[in-house]
């Protein structure tokens, strides 16, 4: 949490500070969301009581709508994107519902709040060829230094590097699944990954033949290097033997797009999308890539995913009875 959010979250009152108490707990242990989504949460909502004690109110039953609207103008007065106005009010609807369902208010005044719709923005994409290229120069071996212990560590750093930026693009999965995988998640035989998505929600996504040789490398030349006692089943690991930390993930991603001419600077999201996008224009339907994603609405996969002018022209020449 910023400082400037555990500040001003000192300042509530005890009523309202037990109000927010109780709801990051709702959004914790029953909505059971992200620790990362809970502190957006919470970060708001205590910007949203702060500014509702300065308007004079001293409890969540002060809360009304006109406190709410002009929440969200400071903001906007501010600086505030269309993405983080409309993010805002859905943390402060989810707020009001929350008060509203356990009797603490006779009205949830949240339901009338509107808000900018977000404009979704895409990542970069890599073209097939430039994909190709990333991932061969992520897995080319590199100049050894002479030094056995030197080049082992080096070497599993490599394979692992090369597996991220490989599982990625082949399965699409998120940084965050990627990195929360264990050994056991993973069926070499079928190329299967189980993957615990966004709620808790579990799905298998299957990998190709190169994915599963990057894996079978890591799991006999490099894992075994770099895991000490305490590395636990994770699959993925950190010179120092941790579980490997999505940031670091992330940092590989880059590393790789920037070891490759022209290749765009995007990072594990991009390859996530790179992914759905060469999936559709290889001629797979919407709701297989809904799958494979792990999306609960097919609307989502389809803001989330692109097909070029190309392929759609293709198929309508293919499909249609006037073409």
């Amino acid at each position: 949490m910023a400082a400037g959010t555990a500040e001003l979250r000192a300042l509530l009152s005890a009523a309202l500070a037990e109000t927010l108490d109780a709801w990051e707990e709702h959004l914790r242990l029953q909505r059971d969301l992200s620790p990362h989504t809970v502190r957006g949460y919470v970060g708001d909502v205590v910007s949203l009581l702060d500014h509702l004690v300065r308007r004079g109110g001293s409890t969540a039953a002060d809360l009304d709508l006109a406190a709410l609207r002009s929440w969200l103008a400071q903001g906007r007065a501010r600086g505030d994107s269309r993405s983080t106005t409309a993010r805002r009010a859905a943390s402060a609807r989810s707020f009001t519902a929350h008060l509203r369902r356990t009797g603490q208010v006779p009205e949830d005044v949240g339901l009338r709040l509107s808000s900018p719709r977000a404009h979704r923005t895409l990542p970069g994409v890599l073209g097939a060829d430039q994909a190709r290229e990333v991932l061969d120069r992520a897995a080319a071996p590199a100049d050894e230094t002479g030094d056995p212990v030197v080049d082992a560590a080096a070497t599993a750093v490599r394979l692992r590097n090369a597996l991220v930026v490989e599982l990625l693009y082949a399965s699409g999965v998120r940084v965050g699944e990627l990195v929360g995988l264990d050994v056991d998640d993973i069926d070499p035989a079928r190329r299967l990954v189980r993957v615990l998505g966004k709620g808790r929600k579990e799905r298998s996504v299957p990998f190709g033949v190169p994915a599963g040789a990057a894996l079978q490398a890591w799991l006999t030349r490099g894992r075994p290097v770099l895991a000490v006692a305490d590395s636990g089943p994770a699959l993925l690991l950190g010179v120092r033997g941790s579980r490997l930390d999505a940031r670091e993930a992330r940092r590989v991603v880059h590393a790789a797009m920037a070891a490759t001419p022209g290749a765009p600077d995007i990072g594990p999201h991009g390859l996530r999308h790179s992914a759905a996008t060469h999936v559709l224009e290889g001629g797979a339907d919407l709701r297989s890539v809904q799958e494979l994603l792990g999306h609960a609405s097919l609307a989502t996969t389809q803001v989330y995913t692109h097909v070029t002018v190309e392929r759609l022209r293709a198929v309508h020449a293919q499909a249609h009875p006037r073409a």
